[in-house]
């Protein structure tokens, strides 16, 4: 018997989480709709469930495996994701699952000892690469260019981000900056590209790019969109920085990440904790640039989102870059 929701509640949802229990695995946050058999008992014996575009939390029973139930679920899953016009799925799963999943039509873009990262197409990830290399100019590959990076969702573009970077040019030759793709910040993607656009326009030697599903998203780091309710628990997101740092950074020879300091969010905080600690292990050395501040307060784009709810725009313009004001007033 299949069992279906959009998002499981009450009793449902926790003998889901029990079972998940069970199978050492968590229920996420973000899960917005899961599939689970039941025996006759009425007793989960397999699950999966979805994330935006991403297949997560997927376990069978011990004692039921070898019955065909993991391609029942995976099938039911990549159907509902079809009907949401979600055709570019992924899926992270335990290692010792591979064959399992590419017989299921997964290729594998990353493992780690602990994490199986998988999409269900066979060239994207390698024509993700390519764009990045033909985004880059030819002087960014030269022998001895100190090439860095910036990762950032801009939400919006703030004269903090603005400051991050000219402190990060000072120390490098060229800088990739990348802009989150996940729509599920405040801003669209496409604004929030623009608005860096705009505000990067007085700067030289930044090589821009939008990160696809690669980087900080549903798939690679789950708990990020979800900073602004505080979970309080340790980022997740170490495939994020294994991705970057074994994939993306070789191909455009980034040895140097630079972040700002975090003074409110405690995700972002442990993200760069984390960073520090990962990306010197891939030969990738971190820079953390104390954050710039207005009337002694650091600025953030939460605050200027919080002056646009109030309407306070005099305040919000001391926060933005004028041309990214100018992009603001036209949206509000």
């Amino acid at each position: 018997m299949l069992l279906e929701g959009k998002l499981l509640k009450g009793k449902e949802l926790e003998s889901l989480k029990k079972f998940l229990e069970r199978m050492n695995l968590g229920y996420d946050q973000g899960i917005e709709y899961s599939a689970c058999i039941l025996n006759d008992n009425y007793e989960i014996i397999g699950t999966g469930s979805v994330d935006q575009n991403v297949i997560k939390c997927v376990a069978i029973d011990p004692e039921y495996q070898g019955q065909g139930l993991a391609a029942a679920i995976i099938s039911n899953l990549v159907q509902y994701l079809f009907e949401k016009e979600r055709t570019h799925i992924f899926i992270y799963t335990k290692p010792n699952n591979l064959a399992m999943f590419t017989d299921m039509g997964f290729y594998k873009i990353l493992e780690t000892p602990d994490i199986l990262f998988m999409e269900n197409r066979s060239q994207e990830f390698l024509s993700f690469l390519r764009e990045l290399r033909e985004e880059t100019p030819r002087e960014a590959y030269g022998e001895r260019c100190k090439i860095g990076a910036v990762v950032a969702n801009c939400n919006p573009f703030t004269l903090g981000h603005q400051y991050l970077l000219k402190k990060s040019l000072e120390q490098c030759d060229y800088l990739h900056l990348f802009i989150l793709s996940d729509n599920r910040s405040t801003f669209s993607a496409m604004d929030r590209y623009q608005m860096v656009k705009e505000g990067i326009k007085s700067l030289d030697r930044i090589i821009l790019h939008r990160t696809s599903d690669y980087m900080v998203s549903a798939a690679t780091f789950p708990t990020y969109f979800f900073k602004d309710q505080a979970f309080g628990e340790r980022a997740n997101c170490r495939l994020d920085l294994a991705l970057f740092a074994s994939r993306i950074a070789p191909e455009l020879h980034i040895t140097r990440r630079f972040v700002g300091t975090e003074p409110y969010c405690e995700v972002t905080k442990a993200y760069n904790e984390e960073l520090k600690k990962e990306l010197p292990v891939y030969g990738i050395a971190v820079t953390e640039i104390e954050r710039k501040t207005e009337d002694d307060i650091p600025i953030s784009a939460s605050e200027v989102r919080r002056c646009i709810t109030r309407q306070d725009y005099e305040q919000m313009k001391k926060l933005v870059p004028d041309a990214v004001y100018e992009y603001l007033k036209k949206m509000l």
